[in-house]
């Protein structure tokens, strides 16, 4: 689709892709979004973090959070929404959103919306590696909910 990206990588995810992605002449607002693997969860000490996915249904959902974007908040936004998926250490970037429009306030709130509505309907796994060998499968937490 024309000015989104959606993919599932098993590579290290590029953020300067994603912003070279979401240049336009005409735009004057980029918002970048980077979800990282964090040393910590819940009071446990984390090492990693596996994520399992089901691709196919994963880039549908993908795909359909882009449209419902430009549908809000314009049809000239570009879009960048990309998840990796296998095991990745402390550090690793697990998922980059980005949008770029004429002004800010369409790129925040695009942004946002490809995060929030990715970690709310997207079928994606997230099991936790803990320091003491345990691990856990663990949901995944939407900060706000959009209709």
């Amino acid at each position: 689709m024309s000015g989104i990206i959606t993919l599932i990588s098993g590579a290290p995810l590029d953020a300067e892709a994603a912003l070279s992605h979401c240049s336009a002449s005409g735009h004057g607002a980029a918002d970048l979004f980077i979800g990282r693997v964090r040393d910590h969860n819940l009071g446990r000490e984390v090492r990693a973090v596996s994520y399992d996915m089901h691709a196919t249904l994963c880039l549908r959902v993908f795909e359909d959070i882009g449209r419902e974007a430009r549908d809000e908040w314009g049809k000239s936004l570009r879009l960048w929404l990309v998840h990796r998926h296998g095991r990745l250490a402390v550090g690793d970037a697990s998922v980059i959103a980005a949008a770029s429009s004429t002004h800010r306030e369409e790129a925040f709130r695009a942004c946002r919306y490809l995060i929030e509505q990715m970690k709310h309907r997207a079928p994606i796994w997230k099991q936790e590696h803990y320091t003491d060998g345990d691990s856990e499968w663990v949901q995944g937490h939407a900060l706000c909910q959009h209709g």
